[in-house]
């Protein structure tokens, strides 16, 4: 490879695959343009190993465009739509993109229902972010969802609009852990064998039931069943992640073909709302369900289950995939913490 220079470069925590060739630098913060399944954050060395690979067999990199010199836009609707490409460019979640596209859709509707159509960025104020997001009819919570992402796509462009946009507190959702889990489960069997295996694996690898858990396909899967790979696209928090499997979960998967989804046993996922529907039915059924208790008490009653077990943070979070320990804690809130013994103390 006489043409070819092949290196990993960035720093620590951002480190991306180099490539000199025909006088240009190329960047690779992963495989997808040789369409290889590696991220550079995963395992930089291993995605250098791929290219070189790719190269000896005769792969050569994209000849350098010139980039057009960047035009801000004049209208609010316009700026939207260029962050909103320039972020699915990015390789941004499918279900974040969604959410973006539901916001344009709704400022396109507020700019018309407000004679505002077409208004440009020099002229948007404070006064109509917060027309558009302190709304009667929507929560505390979705105030902030639309505020925050409504702010990553204009704040490029004026960063202080929402310097001073004043949001109540959403109240925090409480999913009361469960007790006897095995009890709750039998009954939830007996109910309905899909929703019993979405909250198994919801308590036993602490996956999202509704993002994470409905999109499972056997590919997923190791070959042995023991463990789960999610790319950063199906889920949350953006980043490749390996769950084990635990073997009451192995116990009851039956593996079938790789592309197929694990409960719908088609290409294509169970509707959005299939679990949340599910899990309304079986609690006008239930005899055991207490209040409080919801799909994601699974989620949280596994949480618990783990630091109590480990002690550690720093599993439970990298078991729930969360991207900051704060969030992590906020899933052991109200737990009893027992007083020191002598026995916890160091030792010599």
């Amino acid at each position: 490879m006489k043409d070819f220079k092949v290196s990993v470069g960035g720093t620590k925590n951002n480190q991306y695959v180099i490539i000199y060739y025909n006088k240009n630098r190329h960047r690779y913060w992963s495989g997808k343009a040789i369409n290889v399944d590696i991220s550079s954050k995963e395992n930089s060395e291993l995605l250098k190993s791929a290219f070189e690979l790719k190269l000896r067999d005769g792969w050569r990199p994209k000849p350098k465009v010139k980039k057009e010199s960047f035009k801000i836009p004049k209208k609010v609707n316009e700026a939207l739509e260029c962050s909103l490409k320039e972020k699915e460019s990015k390789g941004c979640s499918s279900r974040y993109i969604k959410d973006l596209r539901y916001l344009i859709k709704d400022w396109n509707k507020f700019e018309s229902l407000n004679n505002i159509k077409d208004i440009n960025l020099d002229n948007l104020s404070q006064t109509h972010i917060n027309r558009f997001i302190i709304r009667d009819k929507w929560s505390p919570k979705t105030q902030l969802n639309m505020k925050t992402n409504l702010s990553s796509l204009l704040s490029t462009y004026n960063p202080t609009l929402f310097k001073n946009v004043k949001l109540k507190k959403p109240n925090s959702t409480l999913h009361k852990p469960i007790q006897e889990i095995n009890l709750l489960l039998d009954e939830i069997y007996k109910f309905n064998k899909k929703l019993h295996l979405c909250c198994l694996i919801t308590y036993g690898c602490l996956l999202r039931p509704h993002r994470e858990i409905r999109s499972l396909k056997w590919s997923n899967f190791s070959s042995d069943l023991s463990y789960i790979k999610l790319s950063g696209s199906n889920n949350k928090s953006g980043r490749n992640r390996i769950v084990p499997v635990p073997k009451y979960v192995r116990d009851v998967l039956v593996k079938g073909d790789s592309e197929l989804n694990i409960f719908s046993g088609k290409v294509t996922p169970l509707n959005n709302d299939y679990f949340k529907t599910l899990w309304s039915r079986f609690k006008r059924t239930s005899t055991l369900l207490e209040d409080g208790q919801t799909l994601y008490s699974f989620r949280h009653t596994g949480a618990i289950d783990i630091f109590k077990r480990t002690g550690s943070i720093t599993k439970l979070q990298k078991a729930m995939g969360h991207s900051s320990i704060n969030v992590s804690l906020t899933y052991l809130r109200g737990l009893e913490v027992g007083e020191l013994t002598e026995e916890d103390m160091p030792v010599l």
